[in-house]
C-alpha cells in the first residue's frame, strides 16, 4: 500500500532549490516519488541540483523571482502543479540606525514579494490544480524568537507568515491549501559562513536548543513535506515550527 506521505504521480515546483533547504527539499521530494520543476538564480549550481534528483522527468528553470518579469514568464514554462515549496529568500543582519531604503526595497523583493507575485501569478495562469499545497519557508523570526540585528529580516517573514494565512483563506474555496514552515537555526553552507558561525562559539549556542542540536536542512524538508502530502489534506492556514524546541524556552 502506498504510503499517505508519497508525493507519487504530483508535479511540484521548488524554488531556492540551488542550496540549502531548497536544494534539499527537492532531493528529498523527488525520493517520495515526485516530479519536479526546480528553480533558481544560479543555473550552474541549479544543474548540480538536477543531476542529484531521483526519478525521471525533472526540469530546472532559473529565474530571478524578485523581478515580477521573471516570475510571470516562469509561470509560464510551467506544467500543472500539485504543489509549490517555496523557498527563496535572502537573509540581513543589521542595527535599526544602519538600515537603507535599498536595504529594505532587497530584502522585501526577495523574501516577500517573490512569493506574492509567485502566488497571483499560478492562480491567475490557473497553474494549480485542485486539490494543490502551497508552501512557504519562512522562519521562527517573523513571529517568535527575534535577535539583535534582525529587524528587517524579521519584518519580511512575518509579512510572510501573515500573507500565507490570507491566502489560505483566499484560496481555501478552491481546494489550493496554503501553510508555512518556521524553521530556527539549520546547519546549511550559508549558516556556516554567516556571522553568528563566526564570531560564537558553536557548542555553547547548541546549548540554547532543548534537543541540543541545531537542525539540518533534512528536518525541515521533512516537515515540508508532510505539508505537501494528501496526509495533510486538512491543514490549512498553518505555521509549523521546526525548532527543536527553540522558541519554548
Amino acid at each position: 500500500m502506498k504510503s499517505r506521505f508519497s508525493l507519487e504521480g504530483k508535479t511540484l515546483l521548488v524554488t531556492g532549490a540551488s542550496s540549502g533547504i531548497g536544494r534539499c527539499v527537492a532531493v528529498e521530494c523527488a525520493k517520495m516519488g515526485a516530479r519536479l520543476v526546480i528553480n533558481g538564480r544560479n543555473q550552474e549550481r541549479l544543474n548540480q541540483t538536477l543531476s542529484m534528483l531521483e526519478g525521471t522527468g525533472h526540469q530546472a528553470i532559473a529565474a530571478d523571482l524578485s523581478d515580477h518579469e521573471a516570475v510571470s514568464a516562469m509561470v509560464d514554462q510551467l506544467p500543472q502543479l500539485d504543489g509549490v515549496s517555496h523557498n527563496a529568500g535572502v537573509t540581513s543582519i543589521g542595527m535599526i540606525k544602519f538600515i537603507k531604503a535599498d536595504d529594505w526595497q532587497a530584502l522585501s523583493q526577495n523574501n516577500v514579494f517573490s512569493a506574492i507575485w509567485l502566488t497571483r501569478c499560478l492562480v491567475a495562469k490557473k497553474k494549480l490544480n485542485k486539490p494543490a499545497s502551497v508552501v512557504f519557508t519562512s522562519s521562527i523570526s517573523g513571529n517568535d524568537s527575534v535577535r539583535h540585528g534582525e529587524a528587517l529580516y524579521a519584518a519580511t517573514k512575518s509579512a510572510l507568515s501573515g500573507f500565507a494565512k490570507a491566502a489560505a483563506l483566499d484560496l481555501a474555496p478552491q481546494g489550493i491549501r496554503v501553510n508555512c514552515v518556521h524553521p530556527g537555526m539549520i546547519e546549511t553552507e550559508l549558516f556556516h559562513s554567516s556571522q553568528d558561525a563566526l564570531t560564537q562559539d558553536l557548542d555553547e549556542m547548541k546549548k540554547l536548543f532543548p534537543l541540543k542540536r541545531f537542525g539540518n536542512p533534512e528536518d525541515v524538508a521533512d516537515g515540508i513535506i508532510y505539508l505537501l502530502s494528501d496526509t495533510s489534506s486538512w491543514v490549512t492556514g498553518t505555521e509549523l515550527k521546526i525548532d527543536g524546541g527553540y522558541t519554548l524556552i
